[in-house]
């Protein structure tokens, strides 16, 4: 295998196994997404396997003599000798290590909101679950009991009823 092919093959390969396609298709709420996800999923998988199948092989050394054979030895023998002289440059890439600062920074960048994401969703989920305790309770509860949950706004309540500010 050529080693630009290798590289491709491996890179493709890795990306298949890091790619969480299991957890970004729990995400999705319409089915037209859903569709449109698989879609995305399938072609995936069908470049990823023709980049294993088509790069990880060697090509197959020209069988010389069999030419020799058809069409006469000097013309293979000029074809061959041509053949050998051809180069073929090597891949230089310039561009990932252009790019791979700025990723790795947008990495960095999207693990901290995800972080501050998960924060503020157990921030919200608590709140929720407040609010439909106090639902629930609403009709019962005493403004005492209330008040245990909310002293803020006890304190509140008392400081205005003190100094003689009833909100109007």
């Amino acid at each position: 295998m050529s080693g630009n092919g290798k590289k491709i093959a491996d890179v493709a390969f890795k990306a298949s196994k890091t790619i969480d396609w299991e957890g970004m298709a729990k995400v999705l709420v319409t089915d037209e997404a859903r569709r449109e996800f698989s879609n995305l999923r399938r072609a995936f998988d069908e470049v990823n396997t023709q980049l294993q199948t088509k790069f990880s092989q060697e090509p197959e050394p020209i069988d010389w003599d069999f030419y020799r054979k058809g069409i006469g030895a000097g013309i293979v023998d000029k074809y061959k000798e041509y053949y050998d002289t051809i180069e073929i440059p090597k891949f230089v890439d310039k561009v990932t290590p252009e790019y791979k600062p700025k990723f790795d920074a947008l990495l960095v960048e999207l693990k901290e909101a995800e972080q501050k994401s998960l924060k503020e969703s157990e921030r919200l989920e608590k709140e929720i679950a407040d609010v439909q305790e106090i639902s629930k309770k609403l009709s019962t509860m005493t403004a005492d009991e209330y008040f245990e949950k909310h002293p803020e706004l006890k304190k509140k309540f008392d400081d205005e009823i003190r100094n003689d500010h009833w909100g109007y």
